[in-house]
């Protein structure tokens, strides 16, 4: 029987018959898998596809399950919970397993209302402020598990993104707001994590990238779960203060460092020959 979610085509081992059973490859989505918020490419689905047939395969990204559908579940035609056997949207916050939704947890209740409006007012008053080219929209992207900031805001296209990510690495625009941030919520206990081309996430210590892989140690526990003793991760943001950086450094993972969806490839076939 084909696995939860394939189609009559596509036929996955069950997890527990996959060649490497205790193997699974987690990839961020942005840069790993596709081009900075554009569409997986044929070549990079495809080699998806057969690494599958050899092991686990998942994703771990911080945007939210809608973003990563239409990334990668778009070009593909078909729910991307369908594409992969583990998706950790919003670092996880909000996970599935073979299409099934797993437990969930809200930043909102984590921080409470009253905190949550002083940290957005001193966002969008020091947003404000800020003397750079354009500023376009949506400053304040509210999500499950996080809060994504960007200071020329989300609706920026594509052109005007490329164009924001060199002023902001000749100006540390992102870099200083980050540091502002730390010295006035520092006792919130929160993480502030570069990522992307214009934007960085705000989020409970704990609650990066490495949030997932409670999710995998909790499957090991459970009937017919898998213990994945060999966790390989692929990242392009896995510098100190990149929002890959933890789990890239994390002693349960093997990190790699990928800069585009070719070079993944690249690494993939080196690994395991697809």
């Amino acid at each position: 029987m084909a696995s939860l979610g394939t189609t009559a085509t596509d036929y996955f081992p069950p997890l527990e018959e996959r060649p490497l059973k205790n193997t699974i490859c987690l990839f961020d989505v942005d840069g790993p898998l596709t081009p900075a918020r554009l569409g997986a490419s044929p070549e990079t689905l495809n080699m998806l596809t057969s690494l599958r047939q050899k092991c686990a395969i998942g994703y771990v990204g911080g945007s939210n399950l809608a973003k990563q559908q239409e990334q990668l579940g778009v070009p593909a035609g078909r729910p991307v919970t369908s594409m992969f056997d583990f998706c950790f949207s919003e670092n996880g916050l909000t996970a599935y397993k073979l299409g099934a939704e797993l437990a969930s947890s809200s930043f909102i209740q984590w921080i409470g209302e009253d905190q949550y409006k002083e940290l957005a007012s001193f966002i969008l008053h020091y947003i404000a402020d800020l003397d750079i080219p354009i500023k376009r929209g949506t400053f304040i992207e509210f999500r499950n598990g996080m809060i994504n900031v960007s200071p020329i805001g989300r609706n920026a296209s594509n052109q005007e993104r490329n164009e924001y990510e060199v002023y902001d690495k000749q100006h540390k625009i992102r870099e200083t707001f980050v540091e502002k941030l730390k010295e006035r919520f520092g006792h919130l206990g929160l993480t502030f994590s570069i990522g992307g081309q214009i934007s960085f996430d705000v989020f409970p210590t704990g609650w990066d990238k490495t949030y997932c892989l409670q999710h995998l140690e909790n499957d090991a526990k459970k009937p017919g779960g898998i213990e994945y003793t060999t966790i390989h991760f692929f990242g392009d943001k896995t510098f100190k203060g990149g929002n890959d950086y933890e789990i890239y450094e994390d002693p349960r993972t093997i990190g790699h460092t990928v800069d585009c969806p070719e070079d993944t490839i690249r690494a993939i076939n080196a690994l395991f020959g697809v």
